[in-house]
């Protein structure tokens, strides 16, 4: 780990079994602090809440003896030691399943992730999903994030969404995307075609929770949630009846660009969640184009672009996707009628 403790009084030394062993006196100007924190500042490729648990699973020495308590305050003299053992094997495991890569560095990998593939393994899918592509592709050198060998998935699109996705490899790039997520300083664009005709541009905002009815659903409610909005830019219209737009989030809740456009009375075409029912402007089709729009099978929606500053170089970095076949396809016919 290349942030580790680098002191003379604080030196870093391999077990036999490639575990850490970070070791620290307390000097004078580091007495009267948690111990968690003050390790988790002294190693910034420890999270607090790694620290914390290592220090309650027996990891950490004082003079010797073992302390559990994070909150240990520390004073002059103290001898710590905190042993960081080696990754556990992921559990997902690694497949060989072939990634569009767009970018790809020592922190960080950024993918063009084609509709149908689920990110995360789960109850049903276990297998065949981004994670197991990406622990596949990086190989047995992969470093890891909070203490096992697996990529740090920092957002996520749904399984039928397509379109750039960044990962971390390194708990830096991990902590660093985490916090520009979390601050908005992440730039995203989507494309999406929607029943109905939407102003040239505008804001979709309301907050966002478990929809009530139906717990696999998300809508937007009355108290509670959490807050999103959504800005939105015209690009075409066709045949008064469908546009092709742009969503750019200020927010990033669980299907909130499908939330937000079907409670305006815009579902997205091929939405199986969100479109319960055949929209009236689909009646403003002839019937092949309707049968295409009414039959394309998942929503469509497309993550465009996406940019970030690395967080190792800091340089601002920005991606940008192509519309998928399926999604240029239905394009097409909708321009040529």
């Amino acid at each position: 780990m290349s942030d580790a403790f680098t002191s003379e009084s604080s030196p870093i030394s391999m077990s036999s079994h490639n575990a850490l062993t970070l070791n620290l006196v307390i000097s004078s100007d580091q007495t009267g602090e948690r111990i968690d924190r003050l390790l988790a500042e002294q190693n910034k490729s420890l999270s607090r809440s790694r620290v914390k648990a290592l220090i309650e699973s027996g990891f950490l020495s004082c003079n010797g003896d073992i302390k559990r308590d994070p909150s240990l305050i520390t004073r002059e003299g103290m001898n710590i030691s905190l042993t960081i053992p080696p990754p556990e094997p992921a559990r997902p495991q690694a497949e060989t399943i072939a990634l569009t890569i767009l970018y790809e560095d020592r922190d960080l990998i950024v993918i063009d992730k084609p509709a149908g593939l689920v990110v995360h393994p789960a109850p049903g899918n276990e297998t065949g999903t981004l994670v197991n592509a990406l622990l596949g592709h990086c190989g047995p050198e992969f470093e890891g994030i909070g203490g096992e060998k697996r990529p740090g998935i920092v957002h996520r699109l749904d399984k039928d969404t397509s379109g750039v996705m960044v990962a971390a490899k390194t708990p830096l790039a991990h902590q660093h995307l985490s916090e520009a997520f979390a601050d908005r300083t992440i730039k995203r664009s989507y494309r999406a075609l929607v029943w109905g005709v939407l102003p040239p541009k505008g804001e979709l905002e309301g907050n966002i929770g478990r929809d009530k009815r139906d717990r696999k659903r998300m809508a937007v409610v009355q108290s509670g949630g959490k807050h999103a909005l959504t800005h939105f830019k015209t690009l075409s219209v066709f045949h008064d009846s469908i546009s092709l737009i742009e969503c750019r989030l200020e927010t990033g809740r669980t299907h909130q660009i499908r939330v937000h456009l079907s409670h305006a009375g815009h579902p997205l075409l091929g939405d199986p969640v969100y479109l319960k029912r055949v929209p009236a402007q689909a009646k403003k089709l002839d019937k092949e184009l309707r049968a295409l729009c009414l039959d394309f099978p998942r929503q469509a929606l497309h993550a465009a672009t996406l940019g970030f500053i690395h967080p190792r170089t800091k340089e601002e970095l920005e991606f940008s996707t192509p519309l998928p076949f399926d999604f240029e396809e239905l394009l097409a016919h909708l321009s040529a009628h």
